[in-house]
């Protein structure tokens, strides 16, 4: 059983436990941004595509549309699996769903911030 959720889903339930998943990573994504990145004064977005599993681990982890500098891509990957495990889905979503699909637009921004 899948639920693919996103910016805009608005049901309570998956907007709130997106938005606490967004919140880590944003937190995470900020404390290690790419050195590299830095220095370069590289910045872009991408979508990329996370499946969480119920228990809060990944399932899978894509490029949906690259940013143009493989540098951003993968540090987005890299910060996705940084931040994990992530809290399992609470009972009203695991009665429902085992994975949760997560499509978001990623964002290096200049000043060296990650956000979406």
């Amino acid at each position: 059983r899948r639920k693919a959720i996103n910016a805009r889903t608005r049901d309570y339930k998956y907007s709130n436990y997106l938005d606490a998943w967004r919140k880590k990573v944003e937190r995470i994504g900020n404390l290690n941004y790419p050195q590299e990145a830095k220095r370069k004064g590289l910045f872009g977005n991408l979508i990329l595509h996370v499946a969480l599993r119920w228990d809060g681990s990944i399932e899978t982890l894509r490029i949906v549309r690259s940013s143009g500098h493989a540098l951003l891509d993968e540090a987005a990957m890299n910060i996705v699996r940084l931040a994990a495990p992530y809290s399992p889905f609470p009972a009203d979503i695991k009665s429902e769903t085992d994975v949760l699909d997560i499509t978001r637009t990623w964002q290096f921004l200049r000043g060296d911030r990650f956000s979406w």
